[in-house]
């Protein structure tokens, strides 16, 4: 018998079951026998039993009591195997962007020593992400597998470091801890666990292999007074080397030459994935996305070889892929990653520099929005910083929401009091590449340090596009090409208030018939 206080327990708990909801289904299945011939059997619950035949996108399914057959299976597999590779390759993008980056990088020079710069400035010869001609890029990729680094910051310019999963790790320069005075930091391999002396800006990096990219920036319109600092103040060397003279860097001027560092759309991606899934450490990345990458066959410690069934499958998702960040980029669907309503201004940072939809959820467009747009990521970038950073804002239509046209005419208003406290730009970019729009000007960009600019005596600007310049507004024009369509990036650096409080607004692109 049991205990009296047991007993009161199970009663309790058999009259509390029965007062809720489906106690009478539970009931029910007390009933008799759902099939006369055997004694223990209850009716299915719905949605649990699978039908005969299931007719789906893939086909027909065909099933025996719950088993699918062979070539069911085969059309199921198929299936779950090219859907996770898509999601791998959007997943995957940051990453092989950066793999593609630093194999540009190493045909110059080995990692450690090479520091590509562009000493007239970057042009539409490069095929480079959302470059701008405003600013004088350098920059370095670090190793650190032979121990911490020592990387010496020049004074004077904008960057940050990213790791190579291209989340950001620390800023470098005007936004970071030296404040743009340059500074020594001190970088740290995963795992380490030496001493850290003093005096140096301590970073510990998640992987081993990292970006340093950074920004000097034009004095009366010339790039040289950044450079020299660049050149003079720039050092790489281990830290067990700190006493000695720094090794001598290799720089590489990549003005007027053609240089591709944007990612494959092809096989040749997950070569690329591949690479950097195993030269880093696992516990750099979340377990969703190192999942998805091992079940297209991408793990660490083993080969990357499929079969010809699944490189057939992974060639396809490659280029599903690719067309879904296209899709994305140039359809956004949600309204509220445009800038303003009714307009055709979109942010660049849906959620913040870790494209969030709140903490800890992921943004999923954005993030293959921004990856397979653009590079560097920052706060310094997305985060209100008044007189300090800069600001984006991205289109490709017109205020009528059609897509821009390189056969056609059109004008671009801002406003008076352009919210800057620097300098801003509108430069053009090619919807294939996302790299500079190719035509027969060399730099396809307006801005106010455009020699020339023509101001309209209330201080407000107007940009003109199209395949030939509007008389007299030669310097307000960006070429286009017909058959050819465009995207555009307005740059405010350094913005001011009203661009944050939206008091301040550009005008959206119109079409001149």
């Amino acid at each position: 018998m049991k205990p009296p206080c047991l007993l009161f327990f199970c009663i309790a708990l058999a009259a509390m079951l029965a007062s809720m909801p489906g106690a009478s289904s539970a009931q029910a299945l007390n009933g008799p026998p759902a099939d006369s011939q055997y004694k223990y059997s209850t009716p299915m619950p719905p949605g649990v039993v699978s039908p005969d035949k299931v007719e789906t996108r893939l086909g027909t399914l065909n099933f025996f009591d719950g088993f699918p057959d062979k070539a069911s299976a085969g059309k199921l597999f198929d299936n779950l195997d090219f859907q996770r590779a898509v999601q791998a390759y959007l997943f995957a993008l940051p990453a092989v962007s950066q793999v593609a980056n630093r194999k540009a990088v190493l045909t110059l020079g080995p990692v450690n020593q090479t520091i590509p710069l562009f000493e007239q400035l970057v042009d539409s010869r490069s095929i480079f992400l959302t470059a701008n001609d405003n600013t004088v890029y350098s920059w370095a990729w670090l190793d650190l597998r032979n121990g911490p680094l020592v990387l010496e910051v020049p004074p004077k310019v904008l960057g940050a470091i990213n790791d190579i999963w291209f989340r950001w790790v620390v800023d470098l320069g005007i936004t970071g801890p030296d404040k743009g005075r340059g500074g020594k930091y001190l970088i740290l391999p995963p795992g380490y666990k030496g001493a850290v002396p003093k005096g140096y800006y301590v970073v510990q990096s998640p992987t081993f292999s990292i970006w340093a990219p950074w920004r000097s920036f034009l004095v009366n319109g010339d790039p040289n007074p950044g450079i020299e600092l660049v050149k003079k103040f720039t050092k790489i060397y281990p830290l067990s080397a700190a006493n000695k003279p720094a090794p001598a860097l290799n720089y590489v001027n990549l003005s007027e030459k053609p240089f591709n560092t944007v990612a494959p759309a092809d096989y040749s991606f997950w070569e690329l994935l591949n690479q950097a899934v195993q030269e880093e450490p696992s516990e750099s990345l979340d377990q969703i996305r190192l999942g998805y990458y091992a079940s297209i066959g991408i793990q660490k410690g083993k080969p990357f070889a499929p079969d010809e069934r699944m490189k057939k499958i992974l060639a396809e998702a490659a280029a599903v892929g690719d067309a879904t960040a296209r899709a994305t980029a140039f359809h956004m669907r949600d309204k509220d990653d445009y800038y303003y309503p009714d307009s055709n201004w979109q942010l660049p940072f849906m959620g913040g520099y870790k494209f969030q939809l709140q903490p800890g959820v992921l943004n999923l467009d954005a993030y293959s929005f921004y990856y397979f747009m653009a590079t560097g990521v920052t706060p310094a970038m997305e985060e209100k910083m008044v007189g300090k950073g800069s600001q984006y804002a991205w289109t490709a239509r017109d205020s009528k929401g059609n897509l821009l046209d390189g056969a056609k005419n059109y004008t671009l208003h801002l406003p008076p009091n352009i919210p800057v406290q620097e300098f801003w730009s509108v430069v053009l970019y090619s919807n294939q590449t996302r790299s500079m729009i190719q035509t027969d000007q060399r730099f396809p960009s307006v801005g106010s340090q455009t020699k020339g600019l023509l101001v309209n005596p209330d201080g407000s600007v107007d940009v003109y596009f199209g395949p030939k310049p509007p008389s007299g507004k030669e310097k307000n024009w960006v070429q286009t090409v017909p058959g050819k369509g465009w995207n555009t990036i307005l740059r405010l650096y350094s913005p001011l208030e009203p661009w944050f409080s939206k008091t301040w607004r550009p005008g959206e692109i119109e079409e001149v018939r």
